[in-house]
């Protein structure tokens, strides 16, 4: 019981690159989610080259509630910066950045490639950097 246990409790407090890596990761999301919601049709065929130009003016609405769901990615990891109970901070973060990539690598495998290093790679070296701390 005791092995299981200290699993879930983690270290005291997140360490600086941890903090780092999911605030930059918040902050990539934020972008994702600000372009998805009202730069779909402008930034969209920039990011998403290999997609057909007309397919944006016809997908506004979906980019735009996948923007939504971007941004409560967003809010959920710069939640987990705010939180003083160690280990909650901890596990909020993992919670979210296990989404985040779970959401890249679902994107590389039906979007683009470059989604898997984008938002995956990042979100499971911060997970690491948890995990290690």
């Amino acid at each position: 019981m005791h092995q299981y246990r200290s699993f879930f409790i983690l270290g005291a407090k997140m360490s600086i690159l941890s903090m780092i890596l999911i605030a930059l990761i918040a902050l990539l999301h934020a972008y994702i989610c600000w372009f998805e919601m009202f730069a779909w049709e402008t930034r969209g065929p920039k990011v998403f080259r290999a997609f057909p130009k007309d397919l944006f003016s016809k997908t506004v609405a979906l980019a735009g509630n996948q923007g939504l769901y971007n941004g409560f990615l967003v809010a959920g990891l710069l939640w987990s910066l705010v939180i003083k109970e160690a280990p909650w901070n901890a596990h909020i973060a993992l919670f979210f950045l296990i989404c985040v990539a779970v959401a890249g690598v679902y994107g590389a495998a039906t979007a683009e490639r470059k989604i898997l290093f984008v938002q995956t790679v990042p979100a499971v070296l911060a997970i690491i950097s948890i995990l290690v701390t």
